[in-house]
């Protein structure tokens, strides 16, 4: 399969070019990029003048891992979307699993450190589901600490997976927040040693909890020292609300200090999680400056009206998914916060999407458009484009070039080491994976919202995984399942 894409403005994060040229891909590989390509017998010519054409997005934070949720991913921009921060176990069941049903964009996983915790410490055995990891985070039985005996029998667990090709570990810190330090210092010994990176929701702040038994950000530029392993910082405009600027400032001096140390954020003013998450108990909403009405039922739309009503949601079900508002975008000050995340020198955009579900119990759906009714945060399908649109059309922020950095070849620098693979993404020139995003820059924009949050974003005009179509006119192709698994190779 040849496809020629005549004329767009093509933009190469990696070489920091900008400029009118043709594309060539051949297969899954770009074989050509320059003027005046000539389209070979056969080959499909697509006119893309006035658009932008650049590397696909690749998102190191998706737990949307369905072919429902990441259908919308793929209309905002996406061609790559990765379970890091949760991770998935047993690893081998979730690529099988994917691989059989078909997935519109590549997917990959890293191995879970809350499953393989949970495994050891309540017998849950792990089942490749997000919903089975979000149920068992608001266990006391999983919260705690380990001891040395039960320690060393999930790290094995963990080794076992980096073996499988899982592409790091992914360690919910902030979910088991008074749980021994040494611990994690114990994953990032292990990750060092097999040269994976770590992907961490950080236990909580020192200004919100006193007695936390290390500050969260702290906590990652203390191990990323320590073992020299690379440290991923998750989402830190929700983990850190309001004291964002010193969490980036700490980031910032380990950087400068040379350890290892990503960060990611997202253009959203609230998140979303499990109702029952140490983090939405009513005493540590309170050290948020937050109560029970910033939480909000996913499924019902039910605004939480006091503390009883919070605490029998959490007995009743754990695991039932929910928004946390953590600062108002009414607001000037706390927009500007938002801002400063995404702005903070080599942050990358990560969605953070969640699963798309429907009130019958429905968690998949292959329709097209998706049924009506479907119940998930809104940056699930309009993370990137919100990002495109607040920080290039709006502000000025980034050109379309950082732009591209952000969203495309600063994450997947971030795989270099576990994937080599990876290697081939965020790129575009000869020999750069053919995936590809096609969007208007005039026009690129979210379009969900909380109470309608699968709408997808509008102005991917056409988007090739693996060269293979995926989105073509602004219309998403039903038919189109080409996306690949994104593998692990320890050292």
């Amino acid at each position: 399969m040849r496809t020629l894409l005549r004329g767009g403005r093509v933009i190469d994060p990696a070489g920091g070019s900008d400029g009118v040229a043709d594309v060539l891909m051949t297969g899954d590989q770009v074989s050509a990029v320059g003027p005046g390509l000539t389209a070979e017998p056969g080959a499909t010519v697509v006119d893309v003048t006035g658009l932008v054409v650049g590397p696909g997005f690749v998102d190191l934070h998706s737990h949307a891992q369905s072919i429902a949720g990441l259908r919308l991913q793929a209309m905002d921009g996406v061609t790559t979307a990765l379970e890091l921060e949760a991770g998935l176990m047993p690893l081998a069941r979730a690529y099988a699993e994917a691989a059989a049903a078909g997935r519109p964009v590549n997917y990959g996983f890293s191995a879970s450190w809350g499953a393989a915790r949970a495994r050891v410490l309540t017998g849950t055995e792990p089942d490749a589901q997000v919903r089975t990891t979000m149920a068992v985070l608001g266990d006391p039985r999983w919260q705690r600490s380990s001891s040395a005996p039960e320690l060393a029998a999930w790290l094995s667990l963990l080794d076992g997976e980096l073996a499988d090709g899982a592409l790091g570990i992914g360690v919910l810190m902030g979910y088991a927040p008074y749980s021994a330090p040494a611990e994690f210092l114990a994953v990032a010994r292990l990750a060092a040693h097999a040269g994976v990176p770590v992907y961490t929701h950080v236990r909580e702040l020192a200004e919100v909890d006193p007695a936390t038994p290390v500050d969260g950000p702290a906590e990652i530029t203390l191990a990323a020292a320590e073992t020299g392993a690379a440290l991923h910082h998750c989402h830190v405009n929700s983990t850190s609300g309001r004291h964002l600027e010193r969490v980036l400032g700490t980031l910032d001096r380990s950087r400068r200090e040379g350890s290892r140390v990503t960060v990611e954020a997202y253009p959203y003013g609230a998140g979303s999680t499990a109702v029952g998450a140490a983090f939405i108990n009513p005493e540590r909403l309170r050290l948020k400056g937050l109560g029970p009405s910033s939480v909000v039922m996913l499924e019902s739309g039910e605004r939480v009206a006091d503390e009883a009503r919070l605490r029998e949601l959490r007995r009743a079900d754990p695991g039932a998914a929910c928004v946390l508002e953590f600062l108002d975008e009414r607001v000037a000050a706390d927009r500007a916060l938002l801002h400063a995340s995404l702005a903070f020198p080599d942050a990358v955009v990560a969605s953070d999407a969640m699963p798309v579900t429907w009130s019958d119990g429905t968690r998949e759906s292959t329709e097209w458009p998706l049924p009506p009714g479907g119940s998930t945060h809104p940056r699930t399908a309009g993370t990137f484009a919100r990002a495109l649109r607040l920080m290039v059309r709006e502000t000025g922020a980034w050109t379309w070039l950082e732009a591209f950095r952000r969203c495309s070849h600063l994450p997947a620098r971030v795989l270099d080491d576990v994937a080599p693979a990876a290697r081939r993404k965020g790129r575009l020139d000869a020999g750069a994976d053919a995936d590809l995003v096609v969007l208007d820059p005039a026009t690129i924009t979210d379009s969900a919202t909380y109470p309608d949050p699968t709408r997808p974003s509008a102005g991917v005009r056409h988007l090739f995984v693996a060269g293979v179509p995926v989105v073509a006119d602004g219309e998403l192709r039903p038919d189109a399942l080409p996306g690949r698994a994104l593998r692990g190779e320890p050292r």
